[in-house]
């Protein structure tokens, strides 16, 4: 949903540009057929739908964008006639994957409205943002990693932990992993300091090169040498620009559960036949999973706080 509202007025100066494209007069705009596929038309509004959610336009070139994006529609229209002509949108299992999508499309289009109430940040709460993260702005670092992913049961954890602790080098723990047979999986990267889970970052922040940290996973355990980090900070105006987009990402995400947990409040929800057992388990789980639409998450593109809020993906 992001990609559709942010990239709406882009796709429609290029679909626009496509239709009036070697046009003049009321020509231009008597017109918003862009091709025929038999007898059904694919028009300009659907252009600008399919570029609105498209990753990777080529903004530089307008005109091979939208043509593009049409070829590939003539294409769907085809399959579109044949499926009808089969009576595939009378299938049952057909009919309800579109009312899912259905679904799907009306309730985030409700909270990205909802959503959209956002305010734009204060200089004040940029400039607390920026105070308050030195590690991913003043005092960032690029950490090269070298990572074990083990999995184990979570009854020798400790056991691990204990190795870890002892261990003089990640050689000494490889070696001692083997013995015990248990499977690992080796790698290395280098990674900003926004590609590291946020609530860890402190803690690789102040590590110092050559230390071993260990990372407690639900389907493991990830064991993190730091072999070097390297300096790399962004200055207070460079990083302005994303921290307003974060902050302002982070806020239209609190209004979509907020609007979630009023809805329910407000509501009569009653779980029914083998779910009635599970009832306030559920209504537990629903309060702690993430119920923002796409467009309240980070851009993954942002230098420094695309990654921000990704959990312990930046680890495995």
């Amino acid at each position: 949903m992001q990609n559709c509202w942010f990239g709406m007025t882009g796709a429609v100066v290029v679909a626009v540009g496509l239709s009036a494209c070697g046009q003049s007069g009321s020509a231009a705009s008597s017109t918003q057929v862009a091709a025929k596929v038999n007898a059904d038309e694919i028009t300009v509004h659907q252009i600008n739908t399919a570029l609105s959610q498209t990753r990777n336009v080529n903004a530089a070139d307008p005109r091979a964008a939208g043509a593009q994006v049409l070829e590939k529609l003539i294409d769907q229209q085809l399959l579109v006639q044949q499926a009808e002509a089969s009576h595939l949108d009378r299938d049952p299992r057909v009919l309800q994957v579109i009312d899912a999508s259905r679904r799907e499309i009306l309730a985030r289009a409700y909270l990205e409205q909802k959503a959209g109430a956002a305010a734009a940040p204060t200089d004040e709460a940029v400039d607390a943002y920026y105070r308050d993260n030195p590690a991913l702005f003043a005092e960032r670092r690029i950490y090269n990693l070298q990572e074990l992913s083990i999995r184990v049961d979570p009854a020798r954890h400790d056991e691990v932990k204990a190795q870890v602790e002892t261990a003089s080098s990640m050689q000494d723990i490889v070696a001692w992993l083997k013995a015990q047979g248990i499977q690992y999986s080796a790698g290395a990267s280098a990674k900003p300091a926004e590609q590291l889970p946020m609530e860890l970052l402190p803690r690789f922040a102040a590590m110092k090169d050559g230390q071993i940290a260990l990372v407690r996973q639900p389907q493991g355990i990830t064991i993190v040498h730091l072999a070097s980090a390297v300096a790399q900070p962004i200055d207070r105006e460079s990083a302005r620009p994303l921290i307003e987009k974060f902050l302002v990402n982070r806020e239209r995400a609190e209004l979509a559960r907020g609007e979630i947990k009023r809805l329910r409040e407000h509501s009569e929800i009653a779980y029914m036949g083998a779910f009635a057992r599970t009832e306030a388990s559920a209504a537990a789980s629903v309060q702690a999973a993430p119920t923002a639409p796409a467009a309240a998450e980070s851009p993954a593109a942002d230098a420094a706080t695309g990654a921000m809020e990704r959990g312990v993906a930046g680890l495995k």
